[in-house]
C-alpha cells in the first residue's frame, strides 16, 4: 500500500542528521549538566552552545532562551507566571488560539478571578486589529494579550510586529505561541518586541519532548517548575542533553536550508490547491490557507463537499488508503468534538462538511499530493 504523510502540522519526520547528532550524544556525553566533573561540563557546554545557536537565530541574547518540554509547557510557564508573579489580572486572547493557550487561561480565570477578552475576527479567521486596539485602551488593567503567529489548524498568520507594537503603546505584555513558525520563518525579536514566546522541536524536524521559552530579558517571570537551579532557575529538572542538541542540530538545517525548502513546499502546496480546484467541484479552503501571502506555506485546510453522513468514513477511508492528515489539530485526535478552530468562523452549513488538515514537508512529493487528490475524487463520487 502506498503511504502518503500529510500531517506534518502535528508533528514532523526527523532529519537524519538531527538523529546522527543525538545518537552520538547519548554515546558520548552522559555526565549530569549539573556535575562538576569533566563529563559534567562536557554536558553543560553543549547545552550552552545550543543556547547560543537558538538565540543567533531569533537575534536575541543567549539567557532569553530557556529549553523546555515543548510549546505546551513554554505557553503555560508564561501565562501561569504572569498571572502569578507579574500582577497581569487580564488576558486578551482569541477563540482559535492553540489549548495549551486556552485551557490554561480559562484555569487561570477559574483560579485567580482574571478577567479574559476575545478579540473578534472576521470571517476568515483573521484578527480585527480595530477590536484588538478598543480591548487594550477600554482599560488599565494588567494585561497580557496572547496570540498566536500561525493558527496551527487553518494556517493564518497574524502580523507580529504590528501587534507586538500595538501592546507596547498599551502598555501590555505580548505573548505569542510561535510554534508553527519557528523554523519556517525568520523571526528578529530585536525588532519584534514580542515579550514570550514559544517552540517546539518536533515542528521542525526535530525529537518530540523538547522545546524552548523566549523570555524578554528582566520581565520577571518565575519558575513553572522548582527544584534545582537548572535554566538559569527558570526551569528545574536534570535537562535533556540529547534533546537539547537535537532541537539546536534542527533548528539549524531549517534556517540553513530555508529558502529551498520555502519554495519547494510553497509549489507543493499550489500544485494541490491547483489540483483540488479542477478535480473536485464544490471545494473550499478555510480561513486563509489558499492565499500564498497570508496564511503559512506548510498547511492547507480544505472543506469538502461531502455529507455529514458520509463525512464519518473519511479519515478512515483515507487511511485505508495510506493517507496521514488530520480533522484538526492532532491533540483534539481523541475527541469527538468538532473544530474550535473552524466553529469560531465558519458558517453553520459548513460546519457540517468535513474538512480536513494537510500539512507538507520537504520529504513530500507532487506524486504524493496527485496521488491524494485522486482518492480523495474517488471517495467524493462513490
Amino acid at each position: 500500500m502506498k503511504k502518503v504523510y500529510l500531517d506534518s502540522a502535528a508533528t514532523t519526520q526527523m532529519r537524519d542528521e538531527v538523529i546522527n547528532r543525538m545518537s552520538s550524544v547519548m554515546r558520548e556525553n552522559y555526565g549530569n549538566p549539573s556535575s562538576t566533573h569533566s563529563y559534567g561540563r562536557s554536558s553543560k557546554s553543549l547545552i550552552e552552545q545550543a543556547r547560543k545557536t537558538v538565540a543567533s537565530y531569533l537575534n536575541v541574547q543567549a539567557s532569553e532562551i530557556i529549553f523546555t518540554s515543548g510549546g505546551t509547557e513554554a505557553d503555560n510557564l508564561v501565562l501561569n507566571s504572569a498571572v502569578r508573579d507579574l500582577g497581569v489580572n487580564r488576558i486578551i486572547t482569541s477563540r482559535i488560539e492553540h489549548h495549551a493557550v486556552l485551557h490554561t487561561v480559562e484555569q487561570l480565570q477559574e483560579n485567580y478571578q482574571i478577567k479574559v477578552d476575545y478579540v473578534k475576527l472576521d470571517e476568515y479567521g483573521n484578527i480585527l486589529h480595530e477590536n484588538l486596539e478598543n480591548l487594550l485602551s477600554s482599560s488599565e488593567e494588567k494585561t497580557l494579550v496572547s496570540l498566536m503567529h500561525i493558527n496551527n489548524e487553518i494556517g493564518n498568520k497574524i502580523d507580529l510586529k504590528k501587534i507586538a507594537e500595538l501592546c507596547k503603546n498599551y502598555d501590555a505584555l505580548f505573548h505569542s505561541d510561535t510554534v508553527q513558525s519557528i523554523g519556517h520563518y525568520k523571526l528578529d525579536f530585536k525588532e519584534i518586541p514580542v515579550d514570550f514566546t514559544a517552540a517546539s522541536a518536533h515542528k521542525f524536524h526535530g525529537p518530540k519532548g523538547v522545546g524552548f521559552a523566549f523570555i524578554r530579558k528582566h520581565s520577571g517571570l518565575k519558575p513553572l517548575i522548582f527544584g534545582g537551579e537548572q535554566e538559569r532557575g527558570h526551569r528545574a529538572g536534570t535537562e535533556g542533553l540529547h534533546n537539547i542538541v537535537g532541537l539546536e542540530e534542527a533548528l539549524k538545517l531549517s534556517y540553513e536550508n530555508l529558502k529551498e525548502e520555502q519554495a519547494y513546499i510553497s509549489d507543493l502546496k499550489s500544485h494541490f490547491i491547483q489540483a483540488l480546484k479542477e478535480k473536485i467541484p464544490g471545494v473550499k479552503f478555510n480561513g486563509n490557507c489558499a492565499g500564498p501571502g497570508e496564511s503559512t506555506y506548510t498547511l492547507l485546510n480544505v472543506c469538502l463537499p461531502v455529507s455529514a453522513e458520509k463525512a464519518l468514513m473519511l479519515l478512515f477511508q483515507l487511511d485505508l488508503k495510506g493517507i496521514a492528515c488530520s480533522k484538526g489539530s492532532a491533540c483534539q485526535s481523541g475527541s469527538d468534538k468538532g473544530s474550535h478552530v473552524l466553529g469560531a468562523f465558519l458558517s453553520e452549513e459548513d460546519m457540517g462538511k468535513p474538512s480536513v488538515r494537510f500539512s507538507f514537508s520537504k520529504y513530500n512529493t507532487k506524486e504524493e499530493i496527485d496521488y491524494v487528490v485522486d482518492v480523495l475524487k474517488e471517495f467524493i463520487e462513490s
